[in-house]
C-alpha cells in the first residue's frame, strides 16, 4: 500500500472525526501547524523516519510539543499513528488532510508564477477573472521566477495557462525548426 494511500485514509478519518465533533476549524489550524513543522525541522523529520527512537519517545515528544496546544481530535491521530508506527506518514495526512478540507470548503489554490513580483491590482484582476470560472473561494500564491523573461503562467487545479514570453520564444523556435 502506497504512503500517499494511507495517508489519504488517515486524513479522511481525520475530517469524518472533526465534521462529527465539530471541530473541523480546530484541526484544520492543527494540520497546518503540523505541516509547517515538518516542512521547518529537520530535526522533527529525523524523529518522524527514526527506526531507532521507540515509539513511546515520539509519543512522549508529540506530548512535550502539543499536547494542551492542539485538539483532542488532533492528539488521538498523533496517538495512533504511533501505535500503528505511521508516524514517517505525519507530513503526508496533514497535507491530505488540508486539501480534503479545502476541497469541502469550495477554496481553489492558484498559484500564478511571474518573471517579476506582481502589483495587487494584477493580483486582484487575476482573481477576479478566475472566480468567473469557478464556484468558491480563491487562495492566491505566488512565485517569482525570471526566467519566464516577462508575461505569467497560472495554475489552477488541473488546468494551466502559460502567457510567458519564454513559453511563447519557445513555440516560435519550434515552428522555425519545423
Amino acid at each position: 500500500m502506497s504512503v500517499t494511500r494511507v495517508a489519504y485514509r488517515y486524513a479522511q478519518s481525520l475530517i469524518d472525526l472533526a465534521t462529527e465533533k465539530k471541530v473541523v476549524e480546530e484541526v484544520y489550524a492543527d494540520m497546518n501547524q503540523l505541516s509547517t513543522v515538518c516542512k521547518d525541522s529537520q530535526d522533527f523529520k529525523n524523529l518522524l523516519n527514526s527506526p531507532v527512537i521507540t515509539g513511546q519517545k515520539k509519543l512522549e515528544v508529540f506530548k512535550a510539543i502539543f499536547d494542551g496546544k492542539v485538539n483532542s481530535a488532533t492528539m488521538d491521530l498523533l496517538n495512533l499513528i504511533v501505535k500503528n508506527e505511521r508516524e514517517n506518514v505525519l507530513p503526508a495526512i496533514a497535507k491530505g488532510f488540508i486539501e480534503l478540507y479545502k476541497k469541502s470548503n469550495g477554496i481553489h489554490e492558484v498559484f500564478v508564477t511571474s518573471a517579476h513580483p506582481l502589483d495587487q491590482a494584477t493580483k486582484d484582476k487575476i482573481v477576479e477573472k478566475l472566480k468567473a470560472g469557478v464556484n468558491g473561494t480563491i487562495e492566491l500564491h505566488e512565485k517569482v521566477d525570471p526566467e519566464l523573461i516577462g508575461g505569467f503562467v497560472v495554475r489552477i487545479d488541473d488546468q494551466q495557462i502559460d502567457a510567458s514570453i519564454a513559453s511563447q520564444l519557445s513555440n516560435l523556435k519550434n515552428v522555425l525548426l519545423n
